[in-house]
C-alpha cells in the first residue's frame, strides 16, 4: 500500500511485442495508456527474435501474389495442428484479429509496410500446410528514423550476452519494438516507465483496477480505470515454477528468452483467482551450448546426425526446432536414456562446408571452443565415443546406418529431407545467423536427398546439445477477447492477458513460424478493443 497513486485508463504490464501493440491500439483510441517495464530497456524476449507473425490471409500475404491463402484452408491446418477442441474459439478469434491488425498498423507510417518471406508451415503433411507458409515480418528502420526512442530497445541476445556490436539499422524483432514504442508514443496517449516492477494486482468489488509496483523511488500505486493487460512474458528464468509445474528444464539457465522473465505477472494473475493451463509446456527449442556454458538456439540442422547418451539417433534432426526441441524433453522425461545433453555428431567435410560457431568456413574457429569442452574433436568414431561418454559400438552403428541412407536418398528411421521445411534448411547455415555471416554454403548432395550427407571424413566432431526454450507457454486461461478467466469460466472483471503470460492459442505445438509473437499481437489487439469498448 502507498499514498504515492496515478491513475490511468488502462495500464499494460510488460513491453514486448504484444504490451506495445495492446498499448499502442488502446491509446490510438484516445485511452491515456500506460505502459510499465521492469528493466530500463524496452522489448522483452521480443527484442531476441525475428518478429515473424504467423498470420494467414494477411493483406502483406496476398501482395506477395499468394492468393490461395484462404482463412478457411489456415483454419482446418490449425485444427488439425493443435488437435485440441478446446481451444478453437481462441484459434477462431486469432485467425479474425490478424490480418484486421495488421490492417490497422499498415495505416500509420511508423509501423511502415510489412512483408511476406517464404517460410514452410511446420507441419508440411498435414491438410492446409503450405510449402510458401505464412508468416510476415516488419520492415527495418534505421535509428536515425527512431532518434532517440531508438536508446530505448533492448539489444539483439548476440550483443547482450556476447558483446557483439550493433549496427544502424534495426531488423526483426528490434525493428517491430522500435517503431511500436515510437508509434505509441506518437498517440499522444501513451506512458512508459522503465524500471517499475509489477508486485501486486489490486482488486476492489471484484474487479482489478490497478497495480502496485516497485520502483527505484519506492512503490508506486497505478489505477486503472478501464482494465489492466498483462503482457510480461513467462516464468522462463523461474527455476522454482519451473520445478512446482514440470516445465523442464528446471533451470531457466538455459532459455533464450530475457532474463527478467521470471513470472512476476503469472504470480499475480493467480493471486486474485485467475485458473491456468499448459503450465509444463514451453516454446522449446534446441540449443548448442556456447563456450560460456549456456545453450543459444539452434533453429535448423542441415548435416551430422544427433545422438542420445545411448549413442541412438532418436529424431529428424532438421525437423523444426519446437519439433526437435519436444523430441529432446520427450525424450529426457519418458525413458530412462539421457538425452540432455544430446551430442551432435558431425565430421570434417561438414565443418569445412558450413564452419562453426556463427563463422564462416574460412574463419579458425576460437580456441575456447575445444578449451571448453563445447566442441569435442578426435580421429576416430571410437576415440570420440570415449570422449563425449557413449557407447563406441552404438555411435559406430548410428553413423553406418545414416550412411546408409545416402544412396537411396532415404531416412528410414525418421524421414530427413522429406518435408518443405527440411527442404529450406539446406540453404541455412548452422544456428541463427550473426550479421557478418551472410554466406550460404550449397550442400554437394552425394544422392538423391541433399539433408543426407554422409560422416565419414575425420577428424570427428561433437557439439552439445541442451533442451531450450525461447520462453514458456504455459499461462493465464483467457476467453477470445484476452479477458483472464477463473476456474469457473467466469472473466475476472478488469484483467487481461496475451503473450506468455496467456496459455497458447496453439496448445502444445507450434503451428508455424511467427506463432509466439503473432498470438502476443493478435490478443493484445483483441484486448484492447475489449478495453476500448468492453463486451457483456
Amino acid at each position: 500500500m502507498t499514498d504515492n497513486e496515478e491513475t490511468y485508463d488502462v495500464i499494460v504490464v510488460g513491453s514486448g511485442g504484444g504490451g506495445l501493440i495492446g498499448g499502442y491500439i488502446a491509446a490510438s483510441r484516445g485511452l491515456r495508456t500506460l505502459i510499465i517495464e521492469k528493466t530500463d530497456k524496452v522489448g522483452g524476449t521480443t527484442s531476441y527474435s525475428g518478429a515473424g507473425l504467423w498470420f494467414p490471409g494477411s493483406a502483406p500475404i496476398l501482395r506477395a501474389g499468394i492468393a490461395e491463402d484462404d482463412l478457411e484452408v489456415a483454419r482446418g491446418y490449425l485444427r488439425a495442428a493443435v488437435g485440441d477442441d478446446s481451444r478453437a474459439d481462441l484459434q477462431d478469434a486469432y485467425l479474425s484479429a490478424a490480418g484486421r491488425l495488421i490492417d490497422e498498423l499498415e495505416r500509420n507510417p511508423r509501423f511502415g509496410t510489412f512483408f511476406h518471406q517464404p517460410v514452410p508451415d511446420y507441419y508440411g503433411s498435414l491438410p492446409g500446410a503450405t510449402p510458401h507458409g505464412r508468416t510476415i515480418f516488419p520492415p527495418p528502420v534505421t535509428v536515425a528514423e527512431l532518434g532517440e526512442t531508438a536508446e530505448l530497445v533492448r539489444r539483439s541476445i548476440y550483443t547482450e550476452r556476447y558483446g557483439h556490436t550493433e549496427d544502424d539499422e534495426l531488423v526483426g524483432g528490434r525493428a517491430l519494438i522500435g517503431r511500436a514504442l515510437a508509434a505509441f508514443l506518437g498517440t499522444g496517449n501513451g506512458t512508459l516507465l522503465t524500471e517499475t516492477e509489477l508486485t501486486d494486482l489490486i482488486v476492489e468489488s471484484d474487479r482489478v483496477v490497478g497495480i502496485d509496483t516497485r520502483t527505484p523511488q519506492g512503490p508506486v500505486r497505478f489505477r486503472a480505470e478501464r482494465g489492466v493487460l498483462l503482457a510480461a512474458g513467462g516464468f522462463e528464468h523461474n527455476a522454482e515454477l519451473r520445478v512446482k509445474y514440470g516445465a523442464i528444464p528446471s533451470t531457466g539457465d538455459w532459455s533464450d528468452g530475457v532474463d527478467s522473465n521470471v513470472g512476476d505477472a503469472l504470480v499475480a494473475g493467480i493471486a486474485v483467482g485467475a485458473e491456468t493451463e499448459l503450465l509444463d509446456e514451453a516454446w522449446y527449442v534446441p540449443g548448442v551450448v556456447q563456450p560460456d556454458g549456456k545453450p543459444i538456439f539452434n533453429h535448423a540442422t542441415r548435416g551430422g546426425i544427433w545422438v542420445n547418451a545411448a549413442g541412438e539417433r532418436f529424431t529428424n534432426e532438421t525437423a523444426p526446432y519446437d519439433q526437435a526441441g519436444h523430441a529432446i524433453r520427450d525424450g529426457e522425461r519418458d525413458t530412462e536414456v539421457q538425452h540432455a545433453p544430446t551430442h551432435w555428431i558431425f565430421d570434417q567435410k561438414q565443418l569445412s562446408r558450413d564452419g562453426f560457431g556463427a563463422k564462416s568456413p574460412d574463419t579458425p574457429l576460437d580456441p575456447e571452443w575445444f578449451t571448453s569442452g563445447a566442441l569435442r574433436k578426435a580421429d576416430t568414431l571410437e576415440e570420440l565415443a570415449e570422449i563425449i561418454g557413449v557407447p563406441a559400438e552404438a555411435l559406430r552403428v548410428s553413423v553406418e546406418k545414416f550412411n546408409g541412407y545416402v544412396a537411396t536418398g532415404v531416412d528410414e528411421e525418421f524421414h530427413r529431407g522429406e518435408s518443405a521445411w527440411d527442404q529450406m534448411c539446406q540453404f541455412i547455415v548452422g544456428y541463427p545467423a550473426l550479421p557478418e555471416q551472410n554466406y550460404i554454403v550449397p550442400i554437394e548432395p552425394e544422392g538423391p536427398n541433399p539433408l543426407l550427407v554422409s560422416i565419414d571424413s575425420p577428424p570427428y566432431y561433437a557439439a552439445t546439445l541442451l533442451l531450450s526454450d525461447i520462453g514458456t507457454k504455459g499461462g493465464l486461461k483467457t476467453d477470445v477477447s484476452a479477458r483472464v478467466l477463473r476456474a469457473d469460466g467466469q472473466p475476472i472483471a478488469g484483467l487481461y492477458a496475451t503473450g506468455n503470460t496467456m496459455a497458447a492459442m496453439s496448445g502444445g505445438v507450434y503451428p508455424g513460424a511467427g506463432t509466439p509473437i503473432g498470438s502476443a499481437l493478435a490478443f493484445a489487439y483483441l484486448a484492447a478493443l475489449d478495453l476500448a469498448e468492453p463486451s457483456l
